[in-house]
């Protein structure tokens, strides 16, 4: 199961890395027609949400103290550009949040996905390792990757015209 979640969440960070080619840096953060996660607080988030799955998978944390904060659940997107990173920055971050997760759910094996969720609170929804990452990488990915797909519309961008190269 790990190639398949492994190949869908590339797949979803792929398709929003070619959303945001065509965007200017200080458009990143525009809040249009109601959309309030701009592409800089996804792009954020989706990396800090690396980093939770990565320590539940036993790696130590590597996002700058104040990421949490900006980007973890419950934050609020601003539309105020200074307050994030550039729009390079913010993919190389998220390369390396992808890279450091995949490397460790590679590490952990079929077998460890088996294994009980080490955060008890979050138990009740999923059990084990492997529904939380299940979860993480795919459905949790995939929805911030479309609300990105609704921020290009709602700023006048328009949708990607290939989903599927």
């Amino acid at each position: 199961m790990i190639i398949e979640i492994t190949n869908s969440y590339c797949f979803a960070l792929n398709y929003l890395r070619r959303m945001v080619v065509d965007v200017p840096d200080e458009r990143m953060t525009e809040q249009a027609g109601g959309v309030v996660n701009h592409p800089a607080w996804v792009i954020g988030h989706l990396a800090f949400s690396c980093q939770k799955l990565a320590g539940e998978m036993g790696l130590h944390a590597w996002l700058m103290d104040n990421w949490e904060k900006r980007f973890g659940t419950g934050s609020v997107p601003t539309v105020e550009r200074k307050q994030y990173p550039s729009k390079t920055e913010l993919l190389e971050i998220l390369a390396d949040a992808q890279r450091r997760v995949l490397d460790r759910l590679r590490a952990v094996g079929e077998e460890g996905l088996k294994k009980p969720l080490p955060d008890v609170h979050h138990r009740v929804l999923f059990p084990t390792l492997g529904h939380a990452i299940l979860h993480i990488l795919t459905v949790h990915a995939a929805l911030h990757v479309g609300q990105v797909t609704v921020w290009r519309r709602a700023v006048g961008l328009g949708p990607l015209r290939e989903v599927f190269v």
